[in-house]
């Protein structure tokens, strides 16, 4: 895939801007500590297990509450099925628009639309890689992992440096493709920590995942997902653009993804911020919640990191962006 150049000179101008040394001091004179102190507070009312990793993209510094411990990943493991796709389209092994062919035994339940589709049904790659993120559709997962393989997506996260993060099985589809069914047992479809799956999405930032087309690629598909407005977005003001992947079971809810702070009219996200405003990633894992319920806006869960994600918005854009 040849790498977008307009895309890796204005991503090189905004590293530059956000990385420089004004920024960075800007950064180390914000209130890290009193942030985890209110993030801290919010999490001890919550009756459930908390796990929180914040990345800075203007210094890359980080906060990590129960930040490099292990949760169920649910649906956002199918952020690290994309990176393994685009490593494999980057290097010649599959194209995006190769086609794929859903079969009646390939729906599967849950979220997504493709399982009410008729079949046989042929899409290309990147239309079943499209449906994963932006319904989280849980039939083009299986069909973008069938092209992939439970595996290799596996090693692609050892050799980036992510070894915690796993993919066990196929959605839905644990008692017959399980690569490890005692995990799966204790972990569900998958397992990672908040920081690593916020090290992937920084990473997507600054044009590191892949390459800075893919980067942009992925970023442009988590941007636009049609779940999750319920979690990070909840409460952040207008025109704040998140590019996030949620994953929901009874007992788990999380949500992990880019804050970009809203532009100069005329300008787009991979232009840089206004000065003193800072993009940055959150993540925030839950799991074993009490409140297990499927309500369409209050599960406690969902309200808490909408909370948390108020509070690191309000500590690193404390001030509203200029006219």
């Amino acid at each position: 895939m040849r790498v977008c150049s307009m895309f890796a000179v204005a991503l090189g101008a905004q590293l530059v801007a956000l990385g420089g040394t004004p920024a960075i001091a800007g950064a180390q004179s914000l209130d890290w500590a009193g942030m985890k102190s209110q993030l801290d507070a919010r999490i001890a009312q919550h009756k459930g297990q908390v796990g929180v990793a914040v990345i800075d993209l203007a210094s890359g510094e980080t906060l990590s509450i129960r930040g490099d411990e292990r949760f169920p990943t649910a649906s956002n493991i199918k952020i690290p099925v994309l990176l393994e796709l685009f490593t494999q389209v980057e290097r010649g092994r599959i194209k995006l628009s190769d086609p794929v062919v859903m079969l009646d035994v390939d729906r599967v339940g849950g979220s997504g639309i493709l399982q009410h589709f008729d079949a046989p049904l042929e899409i290309t790659v990147k239309d079943a890689a499209t449906f994963m993120i932006n319904q989280s559709d849980n039939t083009g997962t299986n069909l973008v992992v069938d092209k992939l393989g439970i595996r290799a997506i596996n090693e692609r996260m050892d050799s980036l440096g992510y070894p915690a993060t796993r993919l066990w099985a196929k959605v839905s589809r644990s008692r017959q493709t399980s690569i490890d069914p005692d995990s799966s047992r204790v972990w569900g479809l998958g397992v990672t920590t908040p920081m690593e799956n916020a090290r992937m999405f920084a990473s997507m930032y600054k044009g590191e995942a892949v390459s800075a087309e893919a980067s942009r690629q992925m970023i442009g598909m988590a941007r636009t997902q049609a779940w999750g407005y319920n979690e990070i977005p909840r409460y952040l003001p207008s025109g704040v653009v998140v590019a996030h992947k949620t994953g929901s079971v009874s007992a788990t809810r999380n949500d992990c993804g880019i804050v970009f702070t809203q532009r100069p009219r005329g300008k787009t996200i991979f232009d840089p911020p206004q000065a003193g405003m800072r993009d940055y990633v959150v993540c925030v894992y839950t799991n074993e919640n009490e409140d297990r319920g499927w309500q369409t806006v209050d599960n406690a869960a969902e309200v808490l990191i909408g909370d948390l994600s108020l509070i690191v918005w309000k500590v690193l854009n404390p001030a509203p962006p200029p006219a």
